[in-house]
């Protein structure tokens, strides 16, 4: 057995057979700020620590006024600093936005500061509209990620002689200081080549529930061992929110529901909507048929309907590992859900 499963078994729900993780966007609402957003993100760490979840990760995004973790290894050196036993990572790096020897030097660094707590979840999509991809890649000027990946690897563990690379390491990280690297999806791609490369991986259920028993079937029928992994570690992220009732739990993940819609219609990004807006809002025919199909696959709901939409996702794609994330309105109530997830869950906290 892989140290991946070891850890997973270790902290394994005793309801679910499972162990419980964060994706963290640090939402911005419309009545809050981006200082405010990181604030309520640190405090969550800590709490999120606590209660027992395996790990943290944080999700790059840029120009979207929403969300305040366009720069995850920053996010990832605050929480690592003020938390004792959670893995903390991201979920994850755009890998084609950035040079990987860049990556490399930072997540070396950050594995060099926190030993054996660091993931480095590599994912493909710009996570932001064209034109900002545009800026982000201008010096980038590479889109292949497997051949992304094969530099990544290169930098912490070397290359092959003759290779146009070889001698030039990430400092730290190479030699023995490498994160646990994950692949990351929301289609067939990153499946695929997560298990050909023998590595974990996670995929996006939260918005892109279609493809998601498609892709863990490719990822499982493909995988090849690895150094790292013996067999398939498969993680699913899912929009779980967690209220005392169902009525304020459907509430809470409205808001996210009416971005998206918003999205959808043309109009430009911008704050998660707040509860009040959510609450005072004319639902068009068009907006309430999207936020049902939106909603319906996620995990949401009091914690007896929250526990039964969990077993059934578990039983539906024989996830290893749950995400949770929670960009709802407010900072009590993502609080609120995040514990009484772990509490129906079980999970082993301090």
């Amino acid at each position: 057995m892989s140290a991946l499963h070891d850890a997973a078994a270790a902290a394994a729900s005793p309801v679910f057979g499972v162990p419980l993780s964060v994706l963290d966007v640090a939402p911005v609402t419309t009545d809050s700020s981006a200082p405010a957003a990181l604030a309520d993100a640190t405090e969550l760490a800590a709490l999120v620590d606590r209660l027992g979840y395996l790990r943290l990760w944080y999700a790059e995004h840029h120009n979207m006024p929403g969300i305040a973790s366009s720069a995850p290894e920053v996010l990832i050196a605050n929480a690592a600093a003020r938390t004792r036993r959670i893995r903390v990572g991201s979920g994850g790096v755009m890998l084609p936005n950035h040079s990987p020897l860049v990556v490399a030097e930072r997540f070396g660094t950050l594995e060099a500061l926190h030993p054996g707590r660091i993931d480095l979840g590599i994912g493909r999509a710009p996570g932001t509209d064209q034109r900002t991809m545009l800026a982000l890649r201008r010096m980038a000027g590479n889109d292949d990620l497997i051949e992304l990946l094969r530099e990544l690897y290169g930098f912490f563990k070397g290359f092959a002689p003759g290779d146009s690379y070889e001698g030039i390491h990430a400092f730290p990280g190479y030699g023995g200081g490498m994160p646990m690297l994950w692949l990351l999806g929301s289609s067939g791609y990153s499946a695929q080549a997560a298990g050909l490369m023998g590595l974990p991986f996670a995929f996006a259920h939260h918005f892109s529930a279609q493809n998601t028993l498609p892709a863990l079937e490719l990822y499982r029928s493909r995988f090849e061992p690895s150094p790292e992994l013996d067999r398939p570690y498969a993680q699913v992220t899912v929009f779980c929110v967690c209220a005392d009732t169902d009525e304020e739990a459907n509430l809470l993940a409205s808001a996210m529901a009416l971005s998206f819609a918003s999205r959808r219609t043309g109009r430009p990004p911008g704050p998660l909507p707040s509860r009040r807006q959510v609450e005072n809002h004319a639902w068009t025919e068009a907006e309430r048929a999207f936020a049902e199909n939106y909603l319906r696959p996620q995990v949401i709901g009091g914690p007896a309907t929250a526990r039964a939409r969990l077993e059934e996702l578990l039983a539906e794609t024989g996830a290893d590992e749950v995400m949770a994330t929670a960009s709802v309105p407010g900072a009590a109530a993502r609080t609120r859900s995040f514990t009484l997830l772990a509490e129906l869950a079980r999970l082993p906290a301090e």
